[in-house]
């Protein structure tokens, strides 16, 4: 076998790692090397770009450490079985290459998962050796966000931790039925455990200290994990009350959804149906509705029997356009609550809303003002010389946002 160059496995590692869905380094401690020495930040903005929760762009270099891998899960492009090009740095270097392209000004910090080789604290001890090289002997202060492996040992994982700023462990599917169907070798207990266990030494490690009464800095931006998106038969009902799930028994900062492109070799296990992206955007936008908006899982999902998602619509939309007696709203009087309710409006946007209309009352030029659709909340609002009449009430209302028919493609 012909060894690869670096280039060439930096090119097969980075593209391998387009499946891991990413985050940003919001919600870290701040670190800056120009105010307090050292090398890199996690402040300022910009291969991969990321975006935080404030719209700041992260660029991180994505790789895998390695795509070979033990096990042989049907719904990914690494399993063991499958026939993809393999590739695999040494710890070393993946620091060189992420001091080198952080003095180059690509990236701002480092995004590392990998497949799992040999066992699992193996791989988990060589991914932890790299952020602590660059962390202790490097003195690196960006952002290093951590793939860590549920079947690894508790130090592994503590330590893990320390160097990182944010720990992720993935859930894999939505029920435990698909992980067992497509996943085998995975144990669905033993990911929440080690989810259960993570969020336990995040609590413990936020307390302060007994003697100096300082916090100790561990995992500072929290854990997440990623959801294969389509690989089973879990509609959006299911997949989002997960989602809820998990956020309320591990404190999660995010939960992220990868759409589910099938392997050809693995069409034997796996729906052959590929679900489109916009799916994964919706989910995201439904995700948000239960985090931010004050929305419940079942009125989320309620719009449809089947407990899907509408593709063509927004699901705050489609759930004002199922609950039409609950409008018009007066933007002038109503709570807090209930503006979070009406399409168009973002939290933002609320807020604003609340704060100007002590001055005086509201008019459609004034919410035009705080850059709001005024063709999206026109139907949804009461405001000083302007009401909706019958707009509201239309049958063909919901024709006026969904995107017109295209034809398809012959060829």
């Amino acid at each position: 076998m012909v060894a690869k160059s670096l280039k060439e496995r930096l090119a097969i590692l980075s593209d391998a790692a387009k499946y891991d869905a990413s985050c940003a380094s919001s919600g870290t401690t701040k670190r800056d090397s120009a105010r307090s020495g050292g090398l890199g930040s996690t402040e300022g903005s910009g291969i991969c770009h990321a975006y935080a929760p404030d719209g700041r762009c992260i660029s991180l270099l994505k790789i895998l450490l390695t795509n070979f891998c033990i096990y042989d899960c049907a719904y990914c492009i690494n399993r063991s079985s499958s026939n993809v090009a393999r590739a695999r740095f040494t710890p070393e270097e993946v620091v060189w290459l992420t001091l080198e392209f952080y003095r180059r000004n690509y990236i701002e910090g480092l995004f590392l998962s990998s497949g799992i080789i040999r066992s699992s604290d193996h791989t988990m001890e060589e991914m932890v050796r790299v952020a602590r090289d660059l962390r202790t002997v490097h003195n690196f202060r960006g952002y290093i966000h951590l793939k860590t492996i549920p079947e690894a040992s508790a130090g592994l994982i503590e330590e893990a931790g320390l160097y990182a700023d944010r720990l992720s462990i993935n859930i894999e599917l939505p029920t435990d039925r698909g992980i067992t169907d497509y996943a085998p070798q995975k144990r669905p207990e033993g990911i929440r455990r080690s989810m259960g266990a993570l969020r336990l030494k995040i609590e413990e490690m936020a307390e302060p200290t007994v003697q100096t009464k300082r916090r100790r800095i561990f995992a500072p931006a929290g854990q997440s994990t990623q959801m294969i998106v389509g690989a089973d038969g879990a509609s959006d009902a299911t997949i989002l009350g997960t989602s809820a799930r998990l956020y309320g028994s591990y404190q999660l900062k995010r939960v992220y959804y990868s759409a589910f492109s099938p392997i050809p070799d693995a069409s034997r296990k796996l729906p052959l149906v590929k679900p489109p992206l916009i799916r994964e955007h919706r989910l995201y936008q439904a995700d948000w509705l239960y985090r931010f908006y004050g929305f419940d899982i079942g009125e989320i999902t309620s719009a449809r029997a089947d407990g899907m998602l509408d593709l063509d619509i927004d699901p705050k939309l489609a759930w004002a356009l199922a609950n039409r007696s609950r409008f018009p709203v007066d933007v002038n009087k109503a709570d807090k609550e209930m503006l979070l309710r009406v399409p168009g409006f973002g939290v933002k946007t609320v807020q604003s809303v609340l704060s100007a209309r002590r001055h005086g009352r509201l008019r459609l030029e004034d919410l035009k003002r705080l850059n709001v659709s005024l063709k999206k909340v026109r139907p949804f609002i009461v405001a000083e010389g302007w009401t909706p009449m019958k707009l509201t009430e239309r049958s063909d209302l919901r024709s006026l946002f969904a995107p017109p028919p295209e034809q398809l493609a012959l060829l």
